[in-house]
């Protein structure tokens, strides 16, 4: 099982940041990330929406479960490729002053039919690293 926390905090309102972070498109500022969009007619983030995202080697299909502007969403990935059983995933932001304080964290496992753990092993560190630029890309065009 992976669990992944990333923090980060941002000099911008929580609202500034809680819509970038949840527009598909900025999933993109990601190395590994080369497609992402809302699906099934979803063209607005809300509960119930699906997005897609592609990442060299992976494809996912999230559903957004929860979603409280600007201060959390959660999503759980229904379909991947490889599998992967996925406990849920949420950012959730919190105002500092001038300042948003973001928490993400997510857990999954990988079946043994899509590696298990040697898959584990290696796609943690990506998604950490990818998370962790998303991030620092959020910051750099907020904090402009």
């Amino acid at each position: 099982m992976v669990n992944l926390h990333e923090e980060r905090t941002i000099r911008a309102a929580p609202e500034r940041v809680f819509d970038w972070l949840v527009d598909p498109a900025n999933l993109l500022t990601a190395p590994l990330f080369v497609r992402a969009r809302w699906v099934d007619g979803t063209s607005i983030p809300a509960a119930g929406a699906f997005r897609e995202v592609t990442v060299i080697g992976a494809w996912i299909r999230e559903q957004i479960t929860a979603y409280d502007p600007p201060t959390s969403y959660s999503y759980h990935v229904v379909r991947s490729f490889p599998a992967v059983n996925h406990d849920g995933g949420t950012v959730t932001l919190t105002a500092l002053g001038d300042a948003t304080r973001i928490d993400w964290v997510t857990t999954y496992a990988i079946p043994w039919r899509g590696g298990g753990r040697l898959t584990e092993a290696i796609t943690a560190p990506l998604f950490r690293s990818s998370f962790r630029a998303i991030l620092a890309s959020c910051a750099k065009v907020l904090e402009s």
